[in-house]
């Protein structure tokens, strides 16, 4: 590893000027699993590394059933899944951040950094997607929010721009009749990477026999994870059956353009999403027809 100059602001302003006047020489360190192994293979290099743990704004984490989830962006994915009012509310960012590695990782690992890594098989991101959240940033330009949707650009790169960070990420109230399921197939215990992953997010309607609206996200099918768009509007309205459940797979397919790797060629990674749309929108309506904030 190259030798760094290492500080640990406690203000965000102090952050972002910091962090503005290194420009590209600078790195930020919210958890540090993924940026400490780039800089130690050579596979990224900061003069300057930030870390941003110690600033408060970063670290809170708040739920209201009124208002919804205010995760900041250095908060740890172990205080997601470990909170039972969290895993009944948002079950789909729950069941992503509890595999993003061991639970040596997860302890230090944030949702924050899993996002600002980009990865296209990230897990937290597609059930972020399917959850509706907002990414708010702040840079020596202001403030401003944007859609986790469109947070991605392509493989290791985002929207961030010079000298601008994630401050925080938010999710919309869990309504009752609200569910959601992530799930993802990987090729073997030893490979801690998505094949293919999903998350799907339903609200049904009051009588609990039709889907009010839905959004499906993927990953590892794409340069960026994905949006499912029209596989969610056409489930707007429907019954969920099982050969509902079956045509949205079919639909999500049409957002996937994998590759082949050594995880999988592209036909079953495709094959992979009708398999884990079906299964997580099933999950979803299981949840959600009990659920109540």
């Amino acid at each position: 590893m190259i030798d760094f100059e290492y500080t640990a602001p406690t203000d965000l302003d102090e952050a972002i000027g910091l962090l503005a006047k290194a420009g590209d020489r600078a790195k930020l360190l919210a958890g540090g699993t993924d940026i400490i192994v780039q800089l130690r293979e050579r596979l990224r290099s900061a003069e300057l590394v930030i870390d941003v743990k110690k600033i408060p704004e970063l670290t809170r984490l708040e739920y209201s059933p009124e208002i919804g989830l205010h995760i900041g962006a250095s908060v740890a994915c172990w205080k997601i899944y470990e909170d039972p009012v969290l895993v009944a509310a948002y079950p789909a960012l729950a069941q992503a951040v509890r595999i993003i590695g061991g639970w040596q990782i997860q302890s230090r690992a944030s949702v924050g950094g899993n996002l600002c890594n980009s990865s296209p098989a990230a897990d937290s991101i597609p059930a972020l997607i399917a959850h509706g959240a907002m990414a708010h940033l702040a840079g020596p330009n202001g403030r401003r929010s944007v859609s986790v949707a469109e947070f991605c650009t392509g493989p290791g790169r985002n929207i961030l721009q010079e000298g601008e960070l994630l401050v925080a990420i938010t999710l919309p109230p869990a309504h009752a009749g609200s569910g959601s399921a992530y799930q993802r197939f990987i090729p073997r215990n030893e490979m801690d990477i998505a094949v293919v992953g999903a998350g799907s997010w339903v609200q049904l309607d009051e009588s609990r026999q039709r889907i009010a609206s839905a959004r499906i996200a993927l990953a590892a099918v794409g340069p960026t994870p994905k949006f499912a768009q029209q596989a969610s509007e056409f489930l707007a309205g429907q019954e969920p059956t099982e050969a509902t459940f079956a045509a949205a797979g079919e639909l999500a397919q049409q957002v996937a353009t994998p590759i082949s790797d050594m995880r999988g060629p592209a036909e079953y990674r495709t094959h992979l999403v009708s398999v884990l749309t079906r299964r997580t929108l099933a999950a979803a309506v299981e949840h959600a027809r009990t659920f109540k904030p």
